[in-house]
């Protein structure tokens, strides 16, 4: 017994380190181009346009909660099904479902554009409507990430990433340069979504007979929801705010610090993607706290080198980046980096929770991300403040969230001692 469990912990650490390899490649990339795009973007149209396309950005994020809920019940549960037919039929099933809730979200914010767009003092509501075809793709490219994601593809499931980022950087700074503005911006977020559904397509074994196994429970994607929620708001809900308590100009500068400052996150993102399947598929069993280890010191390690880098030249990279008009923001660099640090090791404890079980911590994380909102709205006399908030609330809850994990720990420990 004591060598099945070596044995299968030695092949978990093996894919996971794999594939955080090949995700964080991919991440790196798409980091790159999405640099890329937003650099030129935030030089052909200056702060306060640049600042317009950072928020319907914003939205598509935010929408992003049902998006990533779908991938991760699908992920979770094509890992779980020891049968290709099982893992089919969970693919079908969430496929389906998504096309019906990512409809009605594109229906609902092109009902809602008035108010969304006076709301975040946006001129058009044309760039709403816009966005909304984007997200009425989004949940259904998320099943598609999560079928690739459970069966442990990280080479294609990179692809789908990479193709987006390419696709909006290609179409995006096309249709600025020829004279589109914003609405070229806001076009192309939409177009590379689309994009990102089709390319690179359904991988051949998910194409035979689904024979019904282990089907997706409501109460695992209720779960997700809730967690991914959570997760959307606590990303990007400063940005929306800041939008719309800060003139124009202050709010492109802070879509600016966040832009850099979310490098981290969605390295540390890379990181957990390769880590959740494996962590589902363990029996129980065989469950141990050492699949963490490994994820949690990559992250820890990425984390301390880049608030080290940003804390180092902060002027340097915001001016090599974006250019002279956005040098003021060097200061907040740190400040975000830490942030999003602490957030992010967070993240691998939540993750890890949600992979093995109905958890807690998805719901810890919604109360607190309501609790960010409910600060920010009361402290956001300057842009420092705003980022001190999300610090001292983020920390608060990254102690929270690591009780559940310690307490099993201990526990398992002393049995270990026990005669």
């Amino acid at each position: 017994m004591a060598q099945e469990r070596d044995t299968a912990r030695r092949s978990a650490h093996a894919i996971v380190l794999t594939g955080s390899l090949v995700m964080l490649f991919s991440s790196t990339a798409v980091s790159g181009i999405n640099f890329a795009t937003n650099v030129v973007m935030a030089r052909l149209l200056g702060p306060a346009m640049f600042g317009q396309v950072a928020v319907a950005t914003t939205l598509l994020m935010i929408a992003s909660c049902i998006t990533l809920a779908f991938q991760m019940v699908c992920a979770k549960f094509v890992a779980r099904n020891e049968t290709q037919g099982g893992k089919v039929a969970v693919y079908r099933g969430l496929l389906k479902n998504s096309w019906v809730v990512s409809l009605c979200l594109g229906l609902a914010l092109v009902a809602a554009q008035g108010p969304v767009s006076r709301y975040l003092n946006v001129p058009s509501s044309v760039l709403i409507a816009i966005l909304a075809v984007g997200i009425a793709f989004y949940a259904p490219v998320g099943v598609r990430r999560g079928a690739m994601q459970g069966l442990c593809l990280f080479p294609r499931l990179s692809a789908t990433f990479v193709v987006e980022a390419t696709t909006r950087f290609v179409i995006g700074v096309a249709l600025i340069l020829m004279g589109y503005g914003v609405l070229g911006g806001v076009g192309a977020i939409s177009v590379a979504v689309v994009m990102a559904y089709f390319i690179p397509g359904v991988p051949k074994s998910l194409r035979i007979k689904a024979v019904e196994e282990q089907p997706a429970s409501f109460a695992e994607a209720f779960q997700a929801i809730v967690f991914f929620v959570g997760q959307v708001i606590i990303n990007n809900i400063d940005i929306v705010m800041v939008k719309h308590f800060f003139p124009a100009d202050q709010a492109g500068l802070y879509a600016a610090v966040a832009l850099v400052g979310r490098v981290l996150y969605f390295v540390a993102w890379s990181v957990v993607s390769a880590m959740f399947p494996v962590s589902a598929s363990v029996k129980k069993e065989h469950e141990s706290p050492n699949v963490i280890w490994l994820p949690m010191a990559l992250v820890a390690g990425i984390s301390a080198l880049f608030i080290l880098l940003v804390s180092a030249f902060p002027q340097v990279i915001m001016g090599a980046i974006f250019g002279r008009a956005f040098a003021p923001t060097s200061s907040l660099l740190s400040l975000y980096a830490i942030a999003t640090a602490i957030y992010a090791i967070a993240m691998v404890l939540m993750a890890y929770e949600i992979s093995r079980r109905i958890a807690n911590v998805g719901w810890l994380q919604l109360l607190f991300s309501g609790i960010l909102v409910l600060v920010i709205g009361a402290y956001h006399h300057s842009l420092r403040e705003v980022i001190v908030v999300q610090i001292v609330l983020l920390t608060v809850m990254l102690v929270l969230v690591s009780f559940p994990f310690l307490r099993r720990l201990w526990r398992r420990d002393s049995m270990e001692v026990l005669p």
